[in-house]
């Protein structure tokens, strides 16, 4: 079986209009709402084994944010130049190339394509993947490379603001 965990990243400031959007960085809310994502994660029993990320710096934080609070070293967090400013085809390239040792992937990226992504995952529909909110799938297969075309179980969908999160 192998389980992912789609995340958008965390708020982002847009206090410096001159900041090239690549360069943006968490706000204040964003920094807040990371953290409180990954426990709720860890709440439901799913431990990541492997983060993956956009190399945006906004991206690059929330992950590092999970990372701190589910026990994974920042420094094994694998960026893919490919999940920022994404295609679909980069998804799921990215995805059929993680390595079959780890089970649980979380991986960090942009709308609008992490919300059409997410679409192709399962029968659950979003209309848009809000900031740091998380979609998890789990599929019957163990290996990645399978990954798109093995059949998927929907896990959960949250967001910082769920009422019922």
């Amino acid at each position: 079986m192998k389980t992912l965990l789609l995340v958008r990243h965390a708020k982002s400031s847009w206090d410096d209009i001159t900041q090239k959007d690549f360069d943006r960085p968490l706000n204040d809310r964003g920094k807040k709402d990371a953290p409180e994502m990954a426990q709720r994660v860890k709440e439901k029993g799913i431990e990541p084994d492997m983060i993956v990320s956009s190399p945006a710096r906004r991206a690059k934080k929330t992950a590092a944010l999970f990372a701190g609070e589910l026990n994974i070293d920042k420094n094994e967090i694998l960026i893919v130049d490919g999940l920022y400013e994404p295609t679909l085809a980069a998804f799921e390239t990215t995805v059929g190339n993680l390595p079959d040792k780890k089970d649980v992937v979380a991986l960090f990226s942009h709308n609008p394509t992490i919300t059409e992504y997410v679409n192709t995952l399962s029968n659950v529909r979003i209309d848009d993947m809000p900031t740091c909110g998380v979609f998890a799938v789990r599929a019957d297969t163990d290996s990645w490379a399978a990954f798109r075309d093995a059949e998927k179980k929907f896990l959960f969908f949250d967001y910082p603001k769920n009422p019922m999160g």
